[in-house]
């Protein structure tokens, strides 16, 4: 099953040139999941001919203006195509009022069934979304108004099935051989009975996405990203101005390195939400911050593609 993240903006406070306001989206097999939408969110789906229609859920981590500034063109958008199945739109306390304030104001044609879930504890975290073979919980945060994070964790697969051993134990091919690796045990003709583990390999671990920004270095979100395949997490200054990331509650690349070594099995880090006190190329002193601390620390830029494989491929 295919996994793709898609940096739609990596902006922070202000839209740039070619640098649109914070916004990833997940792409799971069919389904689209977006996590933030910040000024700019409708251009990059299109230069990257995305189907929005299949989006499933949005995932606001606070309703700072950055943040948020892309939904109400995302909703009229959503309008024009055909929609059957509802969009859900969670976030902290807020967000409701926010969604049903713009469209009242604006006055939105909207055609399709649009659940608006507020987290009611935002400080506790918790799951907030389930999918086919997934969960999306929240993480608390620690910035200027409520925020949390998002950290999307798929179930466990099943291990590996071996037809050799299954051969050998007397299990001819066919249905038995699906129940097996579904974990049923089976009965055969002469009564021995054929456990799953005679023949399938231990559980094998999904795939972890983690969406941090705007807050300033918990210690406890060590725990909460540790083994993420991709780890987004905001590098809003470099380590010079720490006292004015922090005065902001803010990350700066060399904390956001901090958390990805201290958290431990994370595979890589992009730094994103950038301060537009950086040009594109002065972006690279944001990287040299982090690299030292976290080598695999990689650079997010507008209608970027990452691929989460499964890491036993």
């Amino acid at each position: 099953m295919n996994m793709e993240a898609f940096v739609l903006g990596c902006g922070g406070v202000m839209p740039l040139p070619g640098r649109h306001l914070t916004s990833v989206l997940l792409r799971r097999e069919g389904e689209l999941l977006l996590f933030d939408c910040g000024e700019g969110t409708q251009v990059s789906l299109r230069e990257l001919n995305l189907r929005w229609k299949k989006i499933s859920a949005i995932f606001i981590s606070h309703t700072h203006a950055d943040h948020v500034t892309g939904l109400p063109g995302m909703l009229m958008l959503s309008a024009q195509v055909d929609r059957s199945e509802p969009l859900y739109i969670i976030g902290p306390p807020r967000i409701k009022e926010f969604v049903d304030w713009a469209r009242d104001v604006l006055e939105m044609y909207i055609n399709y069934e649009i659940v608006v879930l507020e987290i009611e504890n935002p400080r506790a975290g918790g799951v907030v979304y389930r999918g086919d073979g997934f969960a999306v919980r929240s993480v608390p945060l620690n910035h200027t108004r409520t925020c949390v994070g998002y950290v999307l964790e798929e179930d466990d697969r099943p291990g590996v099935f071996h037809p050799e051993r299954a051969i050998e134990a007397g299990v001819p091919r066919g249905p038995l051989w699906a129940r097996l690796q579904q974990g049923e045990p089976v009965t055969l003709e002469n009564g021995a009975v054929v456990q799953p583990d005679t023949v399938v390999g231990p559980r094998r671990p999904g795939r972890k996405f983690s969406f941090i920004t705007d807050s300033l270095h918990r210690k406890d979100l060590a725990a909460e990203v540790a083994g993420s395949d991709l780890l987004i997490c905001e590098g809003m200054f470099h380590s010079e101005f720490r006292e004015t990331a922090h005065e902001k509650k803010h990350m700066t690349a060399a904390d956001a390195a901090e958390l990805a070594a201290a958290a431990g099995g994370v595979r890589q880090m992009g730094l994103i939400h950038y301060s537009p006190r950086y040009a594109d190329w002065q972006l690279k002193l944001l990287l040299k911050d982090a690299k030292p601390i976290f080598p695999n620390t990689f650079l997010t830029r507008d209608r970027q593609a990452i691929e989460l494989p499964y890491r036993d491929q």
